[in-house]
């Protein structure tokens, strides 16, 4: 995305960075009645590569990723931002040596580094999507997967009445279970299985509950990277763009179609697929599998895609 044209009169600039398991993101954004992005880039450093087995953060994800929050620090403030806020999400917050990844992270940008409850992570992702019109009154079940913690979501009319941070994420998976390249109809399937039960494990007996306290069932809402390479891939575009992305309505069962399409493919060809970033096409299978399952298992049939979340909400005064 590239940056807006500079500002007329005084509008607040603040600048969020997000350290994920996967990748790191930078939102420049201008706080008018809306937040009106600037610059929105991301790169994979793949923090949680190599964690699962120790819960230690390896030092080359560490150093990769403070080198990367740095230069993203630098390009914001170049932009003219008044503040720079940098969170870090599951990886950092699972880990036994957080303390070193968030000494190298402030050492090379400059800011402190908060790390976030799955619980903050949840509330803000809520408050980010709610914060669009089109869902800001409905019932919605927002889906946020990362690279090692899936979010769901519940709320309707700005009101969170469910919110809760899983252990299930698309580098945790894949870590856990490797697919083999190209990937077969058996790993498919076995992740399949693996997703219903640990849905049926954990998720269902905290969720259903909740789910049965509303009228009708809500708007599924996918929010992160899963969520907007699906989109994308549907678009059969690499551009990021918001409108365009937000528009997109899937059904069950061509997102069932779209995985069936990708799992069939070796890594170097889904790499050139459209939509897919070409860091991304491992981790794009387990995810678009976690969102599969989640739809199957709540009788969800229509799939909505929004490019707000944690990151619009961690930009609002505190």
């Amino acid at each position: 995305m590239s940056p807006s044209p500079p500002r007329s009169g005084h509008v607040p600039r603040r600048a969020v960075i997000d350290i994920g398991t996967n990748s790191v993101k930078l939102l420049v954004a201008d706080l008018a009645a809306d937040v009106e992005p600037v610059l929105e880039t991301s790169r994979q450093t793949r923090l949680g590569q190599g964690f699962y087995e120790t819960h230690r953060l390896q030092p080359g994800p560490i150093l990769d990723t403070a080198r990367t929050v740095g230069e993203f620090a630098h390009r914001a403030r170049a932009l003219g931002v008044e503040s720079v806020r940098i969170v870090a999400t599951s990886a950092a917050r699972d880990a036994v040596n957080a303390a070193e990844l968030v000494s190298a992270v402030e050492a090379a940008a400059g800011a402190p580094v908060e790390i976030i409850t799955g619980e903050q992570e949840a509330d803000w992702t809520f408050a980010g999507v709610a914060s669009h019109p089109l869902f800001a009154n409905a019932a919605v079940l927002i889906l946020d997967i990362g690279g090692g913690s899936t979010e769901f979501i519940l709320g309707e009319n700005r009101v969170p009445v469910f919110r809760h941070s899983f252990k299930l994420g698309t580098v945790r998976l894949l870590e856990k279970s490797p697919l083999p390249d190209p990937p077969t109809s058996e790993s498919l399937a076995r992740y399949r299985d693996w997703i219903r039960n640990f849905l049926d494990r954990e998720v269902v007996p905290v969720l259903e509950p909740a789910l049965a306290g509303l009228d009708g069932k809500p708007v599924l809402v996918g929010t992160g990277g899963t969520a907007s390479i699906l989109a994308r891939v549907h678009l059969a575009t690499h551009d990021f763009d918001r409108q365009a992305i937000e528009d997109v309505r899937l059904t069950s069962e061509q997102i069932s179609a779209i995985i069936e399409r990708l799992w069939s493919l070796p890594l170097a060809e889904r790499r050139s697929v459209p939509g897919i970033p070409p860091e991304r096409a491992d981790v794009i299978l387990p995810g678009l599998a976690i969102l599969e399952g989640a739809m199957a298992r709540f009788g969800i049939h229509e799939f909505r895609a929004s490019t707000r979340g944690l990151r619009f909400a961690a930009l609002l005064p505190k």
